[in-house]
């Protein structure tokens, strides 16, 4: 955190870092996560008593805003996991769990714990389709580390397959881990996620070879031949999911630099959500922050399914 941002009353003191959490997910007051009730609740004010700690007199038990969310169950202050949230939001390329281990004070599993619990709360759910009102929407794969359940082969048939997808007009991405490289699987993908009267932007590769007609217009470079712009139209290419790959690569591999398959949907997460929410779309790394505290309710994890 710079200097002016890590002297915020949420990242030095627990009550304050309570009631900024709650601020942010209860904007019309607590409601209780157990009933649902948001009129006769109390907070519980005495020497002994929880910090945030309230009690739902319509079914009479006790709840902090932790409850239903990412922060449930963890014994590790409220305010560390703003200044964690905060790292991970401000920093383009991600932050290793050593790096939190030693910037936080605390133990190397739960600074894994808590990373792989921020990424899902990145995780944003939203199934809207891209490139609606005839928007332009790029679709690239990339292939990352060896896939452990695949022999090692010639070629990327053994490699971890990753396909996503840019929209240029609201500037988010959205990837996903994929089985093969075929038309089979990816064009199913595309017709979920983009708007029939998209134009669709791709490379020459054979899976995307009947695409324009599934969508309004289907642009393509050939990159086997050595083409990234079209000469014949300059809108069309695939040089913004490349950037957004460029970025997604050098964090695995520069900063994470391992990660188990069944991990890689959360880091996907992560890359999107920092790509969909970054500073060219006026969203600073505060604001970022703030924003994923939005995602964090119903997103608790617990160590045994993570491990």
């Amino acid at each position: 955190m710079n200097h002016a941002v890590s002297f915020e009353p949420q990242f030095q003191s627990e009550e304050a870092a309570y009631a900024f959490v709650e601020n942010r997910l209860w904007p019309d007051g607590p409601v209780c996560p157990h009933c649902g009730n948001k009129e006769k609740i109390g907070k519980l004010n005495g020497k002994a008593t929880r910090i945030g700690l309230y009690k739902c007199y319509v079914c009479l038990k006790q709840f902090t805003v932790k409850i239903g969310t990412i922060f449930e169950d963890s014994h590790l202050p409220l305010r560390l996991w703003l200044q964690a949230i905060y790292h991970v939001c401000a920093s383009k390329k991600g932050v290793s769990s050593n790096q939190l281990h030693r910037t936080l004070g605390i133990t190397l599993k739960s600074a894994w714990f808590m990373s792989h619990r921020i990424r899902e709360a990145m995780r944003n759910g939203n199934l809207s389709p891209f490139g609606g009102n005839g928007g332009t929407v790029e679709s690239d794969e990339t292939f990352l580390w060896n896939d452990p359940e695949k022999p090692v082969k010639r070629g990327y048939a053994h490699k971890n397959k990753i396909l996503s997808l840019v929209d240029r007009e609201s500037g988010e991405a959205r990837s996903m881990v994929i089985d093969d490289v075929t038309a089979k699987t990816i064009v199913p993908i595309l017709k979920e996620n983009i708007a029939r009267e998209a134009r669709v932007m791709t490379d020459d590769a054979g899976q995307y070879r009947f695409l324009g007609e599934e969508f309004a217009d289907h642009g393509t470079v050939a990159h086997s031949l050595g083409e990234y712009i079209s000469l014949a139209d300059p809108s069309i290419h695939t040089n913004t999911v490349e950037g957004f790959f460029s970025i997604f690569k050098r964090g695995m591999k520069g900063v994470y630099q391992h990660c188990a398959k069944k991990h890689m949907h959360r880091y996907l997460a992560e890359f999107d959500f920092r790509y969909s929410n970054r500073v060219a779309k006026g969203i600073d790394d505060s604001d970022r922050a703030k924003k994923l505290l939005d995602g964090v309710v119903g997103k608790r994890l617990t160590y045994e399914t993570t491990h």
